[in-house]
């Protein structure tokens, strides 16, 4: 028939709050007996995840809390097997300061969760009540708190969802936590933004990031609890639970003494520390937390510190807040001395032995993990037994760090609280692991090829680099750093140098040079030189009239062919003088200037005589002049 309760009617609450108080409702599940053991005698308050009611246990005869899951969940098959695996968890938590969890079952429909009943108020209500707490109240009722989640830690729970509508304080001062473990149950159903209504003005900015929550993430949620008890207000606000949600992730926490300015340094440094953003920036766990709260707490006067008040309740609640003041009247007889005397030394006897076992529940039971992280095998064990703690070796590894048998790692880390007589899981080192550079003839093998080698020898390819090389061909190994045969730890990274083959070189353009200038020139430059030569009418005997190739570029001992000038070309001056004496030999100025002129000489007549006989020439015959010299004639 399902598992209906009656809509929401005429409730109060903050827009963070998540545990609605209910002033007139009508419920169907109220007068029933659930399970054939628990009959619904009120409505206590409803969430946003569950109702829950005040209730008879008719097998034992006493008064109960149920919390009856919403159908939203009830109805999830896969919520209900992780809510039932969740309650057992938080059932085997027993500690003063927690809410007990004694059963869970479903009824037709309705998947309920049966725990002690507190008669109190929650933190959240007293809050509403007195806006903020001193610093002594707050620290005082955070004390209970921390000392609730440090044994929760301890055993490997954490709670995921501390507020202060999940701390109760009884009528008689005790302070108890409720709702372990259902957190993670219904974090992993549902996504929602009526889901994060109420936690998240508490939540831890890995949880927003990374969806993780660890005991750091409860140390994180109880700094904001605590800075909300001394402020009357929260760190953050915002139009939506995902722009608060926000806010947690990227802005740091206020110092609540810029809001208060009476909140004693000490506290402030609490909650700084508690409130660190990373959360290895942050206490480990909330005994660590603890440790600290204890410390702010002897710091304040002896007048407001409550003395060494044992953290399983609070006295002042008690005091000033809850327990109804008595009635003043002046006609009760008056008890002897010796009556008050041995009341106060019960009472005084009461409070050291409450005193005692809120220490044992708390701390006594518990003990600092060491750092074995260094040691020898005998020296952990010897601390180890030393913090009350059996060593156990769980492996072993390679390590550069430590030699051979020391301790590597931990499981459970350093100044973490275990219950006496656990065990702590070590690994210890089997020393280095070396391994050689493999073997390298240069230009016997790619990249490719030598990073399979240093693959199979166990190490990696570091940096690669390249570098020309004439006579490796590119992309083959030319080096490496360390040296082949180096021995490395296994895992080590080895440089490689990978040829580029051979260097182009810029070829020096040498037209017009000397041959001997050019020459020098080129084979500095690299290059090896060819000479051929030629006449050349317009450049000079000895330079270099052009060059094979001109420009670009080359590779070292590259040909250059160099094309020299020997100068202009010289041929023989013919002979066209005469014999006056042999009339036979006689040339006129005319023949002789159309046989030099054959020859390619320029004809310039000097001297005309009247026979036009040629008698005289200058060059002489047979002398060797360029073509176009001039040659001048005398006639007679």
């Amino acid at each position: 028939m399902g598992c209906r309760t009656a809509p929401e009617r005429k409730v109060a609450a903050t827009p963070l709050d998540s545990t609605l108080v209910e002033t007139s409702v009508t419920d169907a599940l109220l007068g029933r007996l659930l399970d054939g053991r628990y009959r619904i005698e009120e409505r206590v308050a409803r969430g946003g995840m569950a109702t829950v009611y005040r209730a008879r246990d008719i097998r034992l005869d006493r008064v109960v809390a149920v919390k009856v899951m919403h159908d939203v969940f009830a109805e999830d098959p896969e919520f209900v097997a992780r809510f039932i695996r969740e309650a057992k968890a938080a059932a085997s938590l027993s500690h003063p300061n927690v809410v007990a969890v004694f059963d869970q079952g479903e009824d037709g429909g309705c998947v309920y969760l049966v725990m002690e009943y507190v008669v109190g108020e929650t933190l959240r209500e007293l809050l509403r009540r007195r806006g903020r707490l001193s610093a002594s109240e707050a620290l005082g009722v955070i004390q209970p708190v921390l000392a609730a989640l440090s044994a929760a830690h301890a055993a490997g729970l954490v709670h995921r969802d501390v507020k202060p509508e999940n701390v109760l304080i009884s009528s008689d001062g005790r302070v108890k936590v409720a709702d372990f473990g259902l957190a993670r149950a219904i974090s992993r159903t549902t996504t929602s933004s009526s889901t994060l209504l109420g936690t998240v003005a508490y939540l831890a900015p890995e949880q927003v990031t990374r969806g993780v929550a660890d005991a750091r993430s409860d140390v994180y949620a109880t700094g904001i609890m605590l800075f909300e008890m001394v402020t009357g207000r929260l760190p953050f606000d915002g139009e939506t639970p995902i722009a608060v949600a926000y806010r947690h992730a990227h802005e740091d926490v206020p110092d609540p003494s810029t809001l208060v300015p009476d909140v004693p340094p000490p506290l402030a440094g609490v909650i700084r520390a508690a409130t660190a953003r990373d959360p290895d920036a942050r206490p480990a766990d909330a005994a660590a937390l603890l440790t600290l709260v204890a410390r702010a707490r002897r710091t304040l006067p002896a007048s407001t510190a409550d003395g060494d008040a044992p953290t399983t309740m609070v006295p002042w609640i008690h005091e000033t807040l809850v327990a109804p003041r008595a009635p003043k009247g002046a006609g009760k007889r008056r008890r002897p001395r010796w009556v008050a005397l041995v009341a106060l030394l019960v009472v005084l006897l009461l409070a050291a032995g409450a005193a005692a076992a809120g220490w044992w529940y708390a701390a006594g039971r518990y003990t600092r993990v060491p750092n074995l992280v260094g040691l020898s095998q005998s020296q952990a064990a010897s601390r180890a037994a030393a913090a009350h703690l059996t060593l156990k070796i769980a492996g072993e590894d390679w390590s550069t760090q430590y030699p051979a048998g020391a301790v590597i790692s931990q499981q459970q880390k350093p100044a973490t609280s275990l219950l006496r007589g656990s065990v702590i899981s070590v690994v210890l080192s089997k020393g280095r692991h070396l391994t050689k550079v493999p073997d390298l003839v240069p230009g016997q093998m790619s990249l490719d090829g030598y990073r399979q080698a240093l693959a199979e020898a166990g190490l990696t390819l570091g940096s690669v680099s390249e570098r020309y090389d004439e006579s490796v061909a590119a992309g083959d190994v030319l080096a490496v750093d360390p040296p082949a045969g180096t021995q490395l730890d296994w895992g080590s990274a080895v440089s490689v140098v990978v040829s580029k083959g051979r260097q182009p070189i810029p070829i020096p353009h040498v037209v017009g040079q000397s041959i001997d200038d050019a020459t020098t020139i080129l084979r500095n430059a690299g290059f090896t030189v060819r000479v051929t030569q030629d006449f050349s009418d317009t450049v000079p005997r000895g330079q270099v009239i052009s060059q094979s190739p001109d420009g670009g570029s080359g590779y070292r001992g590259d040909t250059v062919t160099l094309d020299v000038s020997e100068g202009p070309q010289l041929f023989p001056v013919p002979k066209v003088t005469s014999d006056l004496a042999d009339p036979t030999s006689w040339i006129s100025v005319d023949q002789a200037r159309q046989i030099l002129e054959s020859a390619g000489f320029t004809v310039k007549v000097g001297k005309q005589g009247r026979f036009g006989i040629v008698i005289r020439q200058d060059p002489k015959p047979g002398s060797m002049e360029p073509k176009g010299f001039t040659v001048t004639i005398d006639a007679a």
